[in-house]
Parts: structure tokens; sequence; C-alpha cells
């Protein structure tokens, strides 16, 4: 049985930084025995049939593959498709009725608990607000995620240490969905 995944890229391809051409990376995850790879914009996202192997032995296996060909470790998270039903159909918040920008998901390589944010007052951001789901954040930025105050507190350091996070607008995310449907 064949499993369709989406690869999400790290910090790729912004601001003139690790450059990775999107039909490089085609051919370099082809070249790993992928079936079906296409990617989406130019940030660091792919998708992919495979029939053996996991989210994370992908994940591995892509991260080396880059790292071997462009000279720079990129942290890639790998999810089925099956997931990526879960987090969109698990928003906390009213997607259907937001534009794509005031919405995010953060996509983390592992669980996270609530006691890694204890730190943060929520209501100190309102009308910004966050929560977190199954090794994800929801995040809610009505002005969008480069004004977001609350984003930037979400992103400190010692609030990821030990673990990969990266972030997608919500039209990513339903994207996404629809890249890695059967």
């Amino acid at each position: 049985m064949t499993t369709r995944y989406a690869a999400l890229l790290r910090g790729i391809n912004v601001g003139g930084a690790k450059k990775v051409p999107m039909a490089e990376l085609r051919v370099l995850m082809a070249g790993l025995g992928l079936a079906d790879v296409r990617t989406y914009l130019q940030s660091g996202q792919a998708v992919f049939s495979a029939a053996r192997g996991d989210e994370e032995s992908w994940a591995a296996e892509i991260t080396r593959a880059v790292e071997k060909r462009f000279g720079f470790a990129v942290d890639v998270i790998v999810r089925d498709h099956a997931y990526l039903a879960a987090v969109a159909e698990d928003c906390p918040f009213p997607a259907a009725e937001l534009e794509g920008k005031q919405l995010h998901v953060t996509y983390f390589s592992e669980p996270v608990t609530a006691e890694r944010f204890a730190e943060i007052d929520p209501a100190a951001f309102l009308p910004e607000e966050f929560r977190l789901g199954d090794r994800c954040l929801y995040l809610y930025a009505p002005n969008g995620l480069g004004r977001s105050r609350l984003a930037e507190q979400l992103a400190r350091p010692r609030l990821t240490k030990g673990v990969t996070a990266t972030t997608r607008n919500w039209n990513t995310v339903v994207k996404l969905l629809e890249m890695t449907a059967p």
C-alpha cells in the first residue's frame, strides 16, 4: 500500500539563504525512490508517495540528502495525509471564517506539552490566541504572522529547545491536505 506524505523543510529560500530550487528538490526526492513528488511554492513544501518507510525515517533521509546535495543542514518534518487531515479537522479556530494569513499551524517533530508555554500570559496578547494540538500549535493572529507579538514569543529558542518546529499559514495547510489526498 502506498502512503501520501508532505515534507516540510524548515527555513529554506527565506531572505536569500539556504537556496533549494524546487525542481532540484523534486529530482533529489525522486532519487530516494519517492514517487509522485510535487512541490508547493518556494518555501519548502513537497509531497510524495512511498510504499515503505515512516515519517521519521523519510524526514531523516530527506535531511541527509539535502545536506549532501546543497551543503547545508535543513530540518525536515514529514507527515502523512491522515495526520494532516486530523490537524485540519481539529482546528480550534473558525478556519472557514478567517483569511489564510490569520491562522497558522506550527508543526513539531514530537509532542509538546502545555508546560513548555506556561510562561506566556495569553491575556497579554489578545486578540491573538494559540492552542496546542497533536504535535502542533494553532495560532490565530488577526493581523498576520509578521505583526504578531504572540508568534514572536512562541518562537523563542527556550520554548522550542529540543524540538524541530516549522510554521505554515492556513492556505498552505489546506493545500498540502489536498495534495496528499489519496
